[in-house]
């Protein structure tokens, strides 16, 4: 897994052993169990993330008592080569409901052979969120951030 940061953008990279359309579906379809539970914005414990899959969806959480807390929206969808979703979430760690001060985040998908795909994460336009955007920068690039819905990605991939 690579990683950079510049500014306003946080970029990850990975390699793994599957087809484009296969490397594509398992992240929207298993997005369930890439997202670690303990990433909650809701006052209840998580039952399921989901990624509706098409243009207009919704990337949210539902709680255990049925509670929704929507995060993203799919801005994008274009299978198996990538997809794009907002990041509806300011550096206080609270939904942001102006669009305008949201970031995006970009998964693109490149086949490296027959078998193997080049899975590109950007996240970008993070200085959108304003005040203490930095912070928002580092959280989603540091160990408990994007690395590690990757790395749980990886897995999935080899399981």
């Amino acid at each position: 897994m690579s990683s950079t940061s510049t500014d306003s953008v946080v970029r990850q990279e990975v390699v793994v052993d599957l087809p484009p359309e296969r490397a594509f579906s398992l992240f929207v379809e298993q997005f369930d169990r890439i997202k670690p539970r303990e990433h909650n914005l809701l006052s209840v414990p998580i039952a399921e993330s989901v990624f509706e899959p098409r243009v207009g969806g919704s990337v949210y959480d539902r709680g255990e008592d049925g509670s929704v807390c929507r995060w993203a929206r799919v801005l994008a969808y274009q299978p198996p080569d990538r997809f794009v979703i907002s990041w509806d979430i300011t550096p206080r760690w609270e939904i942001e409901t102006d669009p305008e001060r949201c970031s995006e985040v970009e998964v693109t998908f490149t086949a490296e052979g027959e078998r193997r795909t080049l899975v590109v994460l950007e996240h970008r336009h993070l200085d959108r969120h304003g005040e203490g955007w930095p912070s928002e920068r580092d959280g989603v690039a540091g160990p408990g951030g994007w690395p590690l819905y990757l790395r749980r990605y990886v897995d999935l991939g080899t399981a």
